[in-house]
């Protein structure tokens, strides 16, 4: 299963760090939070990764390269501006095949088991999103989960974690070039059925603010990852 890790977005929330360091580059714990990726992507078994980036993107492929230094193999599918999800993933199709994929925010960190996440079967569905319990920025959540099915409405709502599995052709009818976010899609999926997920309940962050990536930094140096 190829991966695609989403590295586009400006960091608005993260400036002023963001006006000179990409935010998939930002360190936490030591090291930059799309190494921390990277790393568990290529303990897992994964080769081919597809990044996208548009502020700074030069900056990200210097840092990573072709991916040989991670054991990986890395394309990068650049922006000239950010497309938004769904618009980004359309894009880099060409590279990222006919099969499912596994999609990453770049800007989260998890403990999840890639692995088994690689293992899973769309079957007929349209894509297959891990959710996790409401952080305290975020406490309304965003769907529901019911018998292994995400539904839009519902109760109780989960936060969509941004890690996930999609079918191709959930993106195929999305012009080039067009920006189009990811949710209006998903919804569409939901209401007819076509979107599984499952609730992962393992250690996740996602880093929006200075703030956020500096507690996870604390928390990284406290209790490290594990190997």
């Amino acid at each position: 299963m190829k991966v695609m890790i989403l590295a586009a977005g400006r960091g608005e929330r993260l400036r002023p760090l963001t006006d000179t360091t990409p935010k998939s580059l930002l360190a936490a714990g030591g090291k930059a939070l799309i190494v921390w990726h990277l790393e568990k992507l290529a303990r897992a078994g994964f080769t081919d990764v597809v990044i996208n980036h548009a502020h700074l993107g030069h900056m990200i492929e210097a840092a990573l390269g072709d991916g040989s230094g991670f054991g990986l193999v890395i394309r990068y599918s650049p922006e000239r501006e950010a497309l938004e999800t769904a618009g980004g993933i359309a894009r880099a199709l060409p590279l990222l095949g006919t099969e499912p994929f596994l999609v990453i925010n770049a800007d989260v960190y998890s403990d999840c088991d890639f692995c088994a996440l690689g293992t899973v079967q769309l079957g007929d569905k349209l894509a297959h999103l891990l959710l996790v319990d409401n952080p305290e920025q975020h406490p309304r959540g965003d769907f529901a989960l019911e018998a292994g099915c995400v539904r839009a409405s519902g109760g109780p709502l989960l936060t969509f974690s941004g890690m996930g599995i999609y079918a191709p052709r959930l993106f195929g009818g999305i012009p080039a070039g067009a920006k189009v976010p990811l949710a209006p899609l998903l919804r569409k999926a939901m209401a007819a059925g076509r979107v599984s997920g499952e609730h992962f309940r393992g250690r996740w962050h996602d880093i929006g603010t200075a703030e956020r990536l500096l507690a996870l930094d604390a928390a990284l140096r406290e209790r490290p990852a594990r190997a």
